[in-house]
């Protein structure tokens, strides 16, 4: 039996700083067929509450997002099939109104499931996407859909917490946020894009290893290059100012911010985090 971790500090217990964890390896998505799976928005949908909530059957997914089981038994079937989801042991036995347990997707004989609920987690792993320059123009349309999605139902959770939370207390403050800039080469930036990696990954732990009182915490990377500067429209504006001098466009093609865009930069820089609450 596996122990109840003690508070940071305490005698052999690691903190997330003092821990090395195995990171799993990480895994190019460059199947087309397996990014329309993932790509299908009733399936984001699906992967986002098991990846909040934890494990679900086809059931209590079909009544939190407002689909029917049928549509749920059948999407998950689907994120099966390229490893997104996977049947997991039943948490625990619920019992429904009237006393009977509730209703859940029930296997075949000899199969995962039969005489009792099948109840699915979202597989955790580090997912990439190939780099745009080695994508086809349908896996390009492919991704852009993707992307679309998976951004709007981040901003719509920030939003909605925002707007209907009734938090109290230090989590109400709990809001860590940052914008900024900073000049890079491209193999400055896969390099600190690997470094968040590591850091995500350091601070993450098995279930019996999670203290009383932690919560899921969602995590969002996003950088990209500054639009670059038409060196050669500049120059032209210059010419027509008559200026004495041409250092002012020099200072102007100078100042394009040298950040490169991970999808152009080595495969891997365009992740998907799939890891369960």
């Amino acid at each position: 039996m596996a122990q109840e971790p003690g508070p940071p500090g305490s005698p052999g217990v690691e903190t997330p700083a003092e821990r090395t964890p195995a990171t799993p390896a990480p895994v190019e998505l460059s199947d087309l067929a397996a990014l329309k799976a993932l790509a299908q928005p009733r399936r984001q949908r699906m992967l986002q509450h098991l990846t909040l909530h934890g494990p679900a059957t086809s059931a209590t997914l079909a009544r939190a997002l407002g689909l029917n089981t049928g549509s749920t038994s059948y999407h998950l079937r689907e994120l099966a099939r390229y490893g997104f989801v996977e049947e997991t042991e039943t948490p625990t036995t619920r019992v429904g109104a009237g006393g009977a347990e509730e209703d859940g997707e029930t296997g075949a004989e000899g199969a995962p499931g039969h005489g009792r609920e099948r109840w699915w987690r979202a597989v955790p792993g580090d997912r990439r996407f190939p780099p745009r320059s080695r994508q086809s123009a349908e896996m390009r349309h492919v991704m852009d859909e993707l992307n679309h999605h998976a951004y709007a139902a981040d901003l719509e959770l920030f939003e909605r917490l925002q707007r209907d939370s009734a938090e109290t207390g230090p989590w109400a403050d709990a809001f860590p946020y940052s914008r900024g800039t900073i000049r890079l080469t491209q193999p400055e930036l896969r390099a600190f894009f690997e470094e968040y990696i590591a850091l995500l990954n350091r601070y993450k732990r098995p279930e019996a290893e999670t203290p009383a009182g932690a919560r899921t915490v969602l995590t969002r990377f996003l950088a990209f290059p500054a639009p670059l500067i038409d060196a050669d429209a500049d120059a032209d504006a210059d010419a027509d100012a008559d200026v004495e001098s041409d250092a002012g466009a020099d200072a102007d093609a100078g100042a394009e911010v040298a950040l490169a865009h991970p999808v152009d930069a080595a495969p891997g820089h365009n992740r998907r985090e799939t890891e369960p609450s």
